[in-house]
């Protein structure tokens, strides 16, 4: 971005703390899972900062990262919508490749309206490998990588995406699993509220054997080898299913953390060893300043222009294959209707300040449940909602009795009822959980009530 690197001095530490978080949405970007649904958080935060200066990013001859305050940001000049696969590999320490994708997704994001979406893809998908016979869909980057298909295995990759769904892949981004750990590690590791306990005997070591995972129930601070194993353990009952919406959780916890004001002063210093971390484990054709350009305009998409989804049951089913693989056949016309919801034009919002006209426009619908041993809890909360105006279709128990605090999951993309539910019910909106995106559900958003919920008469 414009002149050498040599000789250029130090910025501000503002410069660097900008950086800083240029860097952080590199990283969310990168690591898969900063699903384009929290990028109105992202603006918000800039939007409420004092760290609005100007600078550009140069590279010095060494590779080192220097900075020159005064100077604009990279800006986003295209006008098309943008795709671009994320990809995260299964590489270790003592292998040299090639390797499958463990994870995959798509972000997608268009400036001329201003919208976006992610959609993940579970890796057992199987489905055509363009100029190959049909398999897994994570073992195209493997196959291009060991027949040295041109642009390597990230190229055939992304050529099978777009061939089964259906959308051009303009960019791509793959990433190991050794920079998401060590990041989060950076970070101070991550608040993460697990929804039921993980049991899992057979988790993969480093060496082919097996490492037991458990982690219990509730609110649980991981480092980044156990956020690592959370975000990709498979043996629940979701399977796959599961680990698409945990490691959006888990990125999701990671942005809550390095955007809070008193971390930013502590990551600022070290936004040197972010980026040399990122460079030796990521692979991407977009450049710095590509990638910086595509933050910024990502920052400016209102969360209810957003939409993501997984690929999951509805749009699949179970097979196994003659050689006696357990498999997932695409249900072509489902999973059209899904691809169509995430990759076009979504509805331009409604005015921030005309909450009732944005609540009738999602007409949500709610399920509240009870989460305690407190009879009548769900009905008492149920009450209190529908005074309000709400739509609460059922009221129930949950599926066990000993929740602490209060949940409200998010089943499809009406994510602003459920904030607005968050802040009536007087809870922090770390209380919002995004559940995997599913337009068939029976109700939008789940309020499980926990033993922590106080009765509005009792506040």
């Amino acid at each position: 971005m414009g002149r050498s690197g040599k000789g250029v001095r130090r910025s501000s530490s503002t410069a660097q703390e900008i950086f800083a978080v240029g860097l952080v949405i590199l990283f969310l970007m990168v690591a898969g899972a900063a699903g384009l649904f929290i990028f109105d958080q992202v603006r918000q935060f800039i939007a409420a900062s004092d760290m609005l200066p100007d600078f550009t990013i140069e590279h010095n001859e060494t590779g080192d990262v220097s900075y020159e305050p005064g100077q604009p940001l990279p800006r986003w000049e295209g006008t098309e919508r943008v795709n671009i696969l994320v990809m995260g590999i299964d590489q270790r320490e003592h292998e040299q490749g090639p390797w499958r994708t463990d994870t995959m997704l798509v972000l997608t994001i268009d400036p001329a309206t201003m919208s976006g979406g992610m959609l993940s893809i579970p890796r057992d998908l199987w489905v055509p490998i363009p100029g190959y016979e049909e398999g897994r869909i994570n073992t195209a980057h493997y196959i291009g990588e060991l027949d040295d298909y041109p642009g390597g295995g990230s190229a055939l990759a992304a050529k099978t995406v777009q061939y089964n769904l259906g959308v051009p892949i303009h960019h791509y981004v793959r990433v190991n699993f050794t920079a998401f750990e060590q990041l989060v590690d950076l970070i101070g590791g991550v608040d993460v509220y697990v929804e039921d306990e993980i049991v899992d005997s057979t988790y993969p070591d480093g060496a082919y054997g097996y490492d037991p995972l458990y982690i219990s129930a509730g609110w649980q601070h991981f480092d980044g080898e156990m956020a690592l194993k959370y975000a990709r353990t498979r043996h629940t009952a979701g399977g796959d299913f599961d680990r698409a919406k945990r490691q959006q959780q888990v990125i999701l916890a990671v942005f809550e953390r390095v955007t809070r004001p008193d971390l930013l002063p502590q990551l600022a210093p070290r936004a040197s060893e972010l980026w040399r971390t990122l460079q030796g484990s990521m692979a991407t054709e977009l450049t710095l300043d590509e990638v910086l350009a595509l933050a910024q305009l990502a920052s400016e998409v209102d969360s209810d222009n957003i939409r993501y989804g997984v690929i999951d049951e509805h749009y699949t089913q179970f097979w196994k294959t003659p050689d006696e693989q357990e498999v997932l056949i695409p249900l072509r016309d489902r999973m059209r209707e899904l691809r169509d919801y995430i990759f076009t034009t979504t509805t331009p919002p409604l005015q921030a300040d005309d909450p009732a006209a944005r609540l009738e426009a999602e007409g949500a619908t709610i399920e509240v449940l009870n989460g305690t041993t407190t009879a009548g809890l769900a009905a008492l909360v149920a009450e209190h909602l529908q005074q309000q105006g709400f739509q609460v279709a059922r009221a129930d128990n949950a599926d066990r009795s000993d929740y602490a605090d209060t949940l409200i999951i998010v089943h499809t993309a009406k994510v602003y009822t459920a904030e607005y539910l968050a802040r009536l019910l007087d809870l922090p909106l770390t209380a919002v959980v995004h559940g995997a995106d599913d337009p068939t559900a029976d109700y939008d958003i789940s309020v499980i009530v926990g033993a922590g919920y106080q009765p509005p008469e009792q506040q």
